[in-house]
């Protein structure tokens, strides 16, 4: 909720910034106008150029975060279908063997499913993800072990390492996904462009008597609405566009650990 009021703060700020700029856009036109200093040759290429620019940069920007909130979810099925697959194959190890990697099992996906239920408290979190750190050495030590083991299945250790060699690269991969986001200036240019065309947009309109507050007000809210879903789905446990619902997949996967 922290991180939605900072976004929600930020991008009001945008709003009441590209409302000013339009505002001054238009007094400037009028002004030039009565001076009878207006000249208006070339204005519309450039204008024309900096809105090209601007919708480019929003049009990545939006399309940059749909695609990673996209592969986030679908590296938490892949997760859930690697622990499961490792869970099913210790089948093949000896009974004695399998009852304590069961146990370190559930142990661990409640520590992965901890880690990001608190991701909004960092220590808490990091804690969490240590815990489930320690577990994966843990699993494998054992894993290693029992698939050696004379009465475990000859296929064991061929069948069973690798899953759980899959099972741990999937949390790197993971944590190097949630890290994963555009380079900051990519953000400060999206702001700055919302606010330089804000500006021109009032200085193309400011040569009209009328006064189209409709319009203009309309523009920012868009905008600003736009830069606020690019800011939400970039960071998805943490604003109101969130991925938790496909946590789902891990707790049913859970549940089915007996």
């Amino acid at each position: 909720m922290e991180y939605t009021i900072k976004v929600f703060v930020y991008t009001f700020g945008l709003l009441i910034g590209m409302l000013i700029l339009l505002a001054c856009g238009g007094w400037l036109r009028r002004r030039q106008i009565k001076q009878g200093q207006e000249d208006v040759s070339g204005i519309g290429s450039m204008e024309s150029a900096v809105f090209a620019l601007f919708g480019l940069l929003v049009a990545f920007t939006f399309s940059g975060a749909a695609t990673r909130l996209d592969d986030k979810r679908k590296l938490i099925i892949e997760e859930a279908n690697a622990i499961g697959t490792a869970y099913l194959r210790l089948d093949l190890l000896a009974v004695r063997d399998q009852a304590p990697l069961r146990e370190n099992f559930r142990n661990y996906l409640d520590a992965r499913l901890s880690a990001y239920k608190k991701l909004e408290d960092p220590a808490a979190a990091n804690g969490e993800f240590a815990r489930a750190n320690l577990l994966q050495g843990e699993i494998w030590r054992r894993g290693v072990a029992a698939s050696r083991a004379p009465d475990a299945h000859p296929d064991a250790a061929r069948l069973l390492l690798p899953a759980l060699n899959q099972m741990i690269d999937i949390t790197t991969t993971r944590t190097m996904a949630m890290e994963l986001h555009p380079p900051r200036v990519v953000f400060v240019m999206l702001f700055g462009f919302a606010l330089v065309s804000s500006l021109l947009a009032g200085y193309a309109m400011g040569g009209n008597s009328r006064q189209r507050l409709l319009h203009k007000l309309c523009f920012a809210l868009v905008v600003a609405a736009a830069v606020f879903v690019i800011l939400d789905l970039e960071y998805p446990r943490y604003g109101w566009i969130r991925i938790d619902t496909f946590d789902r997949v891990l707790l049913e996967l859970r549940a089915s650990m007996k």
